[in-house]
């Protein structure tokens, strides 16, 4: 059966055109003016499968998820350098943190130098302190140091960035920062994601943790880090009594285990 998340009607692909995203966070909708499902950050790389008015009907290349964003929130595609890898950063006007900031950004977002300083790297948007960018060819070896960068930041359904994220996108951050591929929702996480695990296995650090609709990041043996809603924030919690508190709020058990290929 078709996964319209993933495989969009035939029918409605009229374009194949290469863009990226130029804002620093843009919602990602089912249908056009319908419900957020995700979020692109700035420098995504995206295929335009369709034109319908102000809408464009995409494909994510990063994760293959389909959906529709405002014509307005693309730009032309370009080869990025460096990504964001704070959870937060500013591109100011000059190599100066005294000087005016232009924009804010996100973990993740994909820029192209043009120069570069001790201090600042210079980009498109402007100079943007270089302990917060990574070259694009750089691989995290921890997604659980990845998933810590966003501790108190808010829950937000079908978020994907620093100003909020749901358990997800959470997980796929973690693992794209650490090439590891990475689907955009819970269910397609849990049936492509590493391997499945005898229950009773003990957990260890960066495996996955499965209920229906939701997923947690293991950060030891007896606890986790995840983006919930009984929290409204990436939190960590012991696991044993996040179990038993997902299970008291009617969210249901366990449903999968499952261990990560090693970085």
């Amino acid at each position: 059966m078709r996964d319209p998340r993933t495989t969009p009607d035939p029918d409605l692909v009229s374009v194949s055109d290469p863009k990226r995203v130029t804002v620093p966070v843009a919602d990602l909708h089912r249908t056009p003016t319908g419900p957020r499902d995700r979020q692109l950050i700035y420098g995504d790389p995206v295929t335009v499968l369709q034109h319908d008015g102000n809408w464009r009907l995409i494909k994510s290349e990063k994760d293959g998820y389909c959906g529709y964003v405002m014509a307005d929130v693309l730009g032309a595609p370009a080869i990025a350098t460096h990504a964001v890898t704070a959870r937060m950063t500013q591109a100011y006007a000059a190599p100066d943190i005294k000087s005016s900031d232009r924009v804010t950004l996100s973990f993740g977002s994909r820029l192209t130098a043009i120069a570069e300083t001790p201090i600042f790297i210079e980009t498109e948007l402007g100079h943007i302190p270089r302990q917060h960018l990574h070259r694009t060819s750089d691989t995290a070896t921890d997604p659980i140091a990845v998933a810590s960068l966003f501790l108190g930041t808010p829950y937000l359904w079908g978020g994907n960035s620093g100003w909020g994220l749901d358990c997800s996108a959470l997980v796929q951050w973690a693992c794209h920062a650490c090439n590891i591929p990475c689907p955009g929702d819970t269910d397609l996480q849990q049936a492509a994601l590493g391997r499945n695990l005898p229950e009773g296995t003990p957990y260890a650090r960066g495996d996955l943790i499965f209920w229906k609709g939701h997923v947690a990041l293991v950060m030891d043996a007896g606890t986790m880090i995840h983006a919930n809603a009984g929290h409204m924030a990436v939190t960590e919690e012991g696991i044993e009594a996040g179990i038993a508190r997902i299970l008291t709020q009617g969210d249901g058990p366990v449903t999968g285990h499952k261990r990560l290929p090693r970085p």
